[in-house]
């Protein structure tokens, strides 16, 4: 079989790990323009019409704003490989030529910078190439691809849309579903395979913290909500640190405080999100309990009636993505043969969080997500000498290199992608 990773290959000449110029392009194209979740309409445009100049038939607007590329390429298994499409609300930071400067909001909110600050437009491009990939080496591979473009991956609801608009009985049901997630954790060239645990199961909630307001020179005729958010931060950290079982991962992050108009009212609420994650439905559900005890227990020690407790709310807590053992030990052992063992590297379990976890669910199909390192090697190098920190995946300054990171998800995947689909 031709090479995989020659096909992605300019020139004879050109250096190893690059992607196409035109794969780079598309990437620096889709980084400047990030759309926020069921907003990709821009996005999904492309993924559609490059699947379609691929050979592939294509349907746009599945859950809402997806897309769906089908290829059959004679008698075999049916496998299905997804990339997300939407952006963060994030104002970006990297200094880069094409760093976006595009604007967005969730429904009536204000409108806020959006960036690709988790690598989806790495997914999509990868995507892109994939799909080229198998559409010109049909020799190498029998059965049906199902390409699937989804939205909303960050909001948790893109993939139940999908589901929920027929992408299993609309689109042929898979017998495998794959997918990948940019790593800041790994060198660009290099990937990872986890052997079952993959990512956590997220919740997110919604807290309003109430109080009785009044002049900030006067605190003693109010009850400070501010004050009363600060002891409730603080507190919700002994959940993890004293009543979660250690051996059993768990975050509580309070990511956003909003709270007061000017330098001397007190307000009558302060209100919070925070985000929950674990690995264990049952512990998921003791962390959101203990933290309503908290919330609740803090309030009445500041002295406030019943009708003055914390109100929560917070979405349904979902699974944990975990990777098929079996399905996933093959995957790293085709890596290994086709990419060599010093590109396939061990990472932790991560706790971020994915819905890729419900095609395989509700399709009843081996699933196996893989992380693709995206770190440029000297920036990897540097900062394993001690010099600056590599940003985290939803950081302002995340910026994967993006050559060497596409030729190696493109040649990754279309190696997961012939094991599954052998040509004979």
């Amino acid at each position: 079989m031709k090479s995989l990773f020659a096909s992605l290959l300019l020139a004879a000449a050109a250096p190893a790990f690059s992607a196409p110029v035109d794969l780079v392009t598309l990437y620096k194209d889709l980084h400047a323009h990030p759309e926020l979740s069921f907003q990709e309409t821009r996005s999904a445009g492309i993924l559609a019409a490059e699947a379609r100049a691929a050979g592939f038939e294509v349907t746009e607007k599945v859950g809402r704003t997806g897309v769906v590329a089908v290829l059959k390429n004679g008698k075999g298994p049916t496998l299905l490989i997804r990339a997300d499409m939407d952006g963060l609300p994030v104002k970006e930071a990297t200094g880069l030529p094409y760093g976006s400067t595009a604007m967005g909001s969730y429904g009536d909110g204000p409108m806020t910078p959006v960036m690709h600050a988790c690598g989806h437009d790495i997914h999509m491009s990868v995507w892109v190439g994939t799909a080229r990939w198998l559409a010109e080496n049909r020799k190498a591979w029998r059965g049906t691809v199902v390409m699937v473009g989804q939205p909303a991956e960050e909001g948790g609801g893109g993939a139940r849309a999908m589901i929920a608009d027929g992408l299993f009985t609309r689109f042929p049901k898979p017998d495998y579903a794959l997918a990948l997630h940019d790593s800041s954790g790994i060198p660009a060239g290099t990937v990872s395979v986890p052997p079952f645990r993959a990512l956590s199961i997220s919740t997110s909630m919604d807290m309003v913290v109430k109080g009785i307001g009044g002049h900030g020179a006067y605190p003693a005729s109010t009850k400070d909500p501010v004050a009363l958010a600060g002891r409730i931060i603080t507190a919700l950290q002994t959940i993890v640190s004293r009543e979660n079982d250690p051996f059993k991962p768990a975050v509580i992050t309070v990511g956003s405080i909003h709270g007061g108009t000017k330098h001397n009212i007190i307000p009558d609420e302060v209100k919070l999100q925070l985000t929950i994650r674990s690995y264990d439905p049952k512990q998921q559900q003791r962390l959101l309990d203990g933290i309503a005890r908290v919330a609740k227990g803090q309030a009445i020690a500041a002295g406030l009636p019943e009708a003055l407790m914390p109100v929560i709310s917070h979405t349904g807590y979902g699974v944990p993505t975990l990777n098929d053992p079996a399905l996933a030990a093959r995957i790293k052992t085709q890596f290994e043969a086709k990419l060599g063992k010093a590109r396939v590297v061990d990472l932790d379990p991560s706790m971020a969080s994915e819905d890729f976890q419900y095609f395989g669910l509700e399709a009843k199909a081996p699933s196996v997500i893989f992380w693709l390192g995206g770190v440029a090697q000297a920036q990897w190098d540097a900062a394993q000498k001690g010099g600056p920190a590599i940003p985290s995946l939803h950081n302002s300054g995340w910026a994967p290199d993006p050559a060497p990171t596409i030729a190696t998800g493109v040649e990754s995947m279309a190696a997961a992608a012939t094991l599954l689909l052998p040509a004979k």
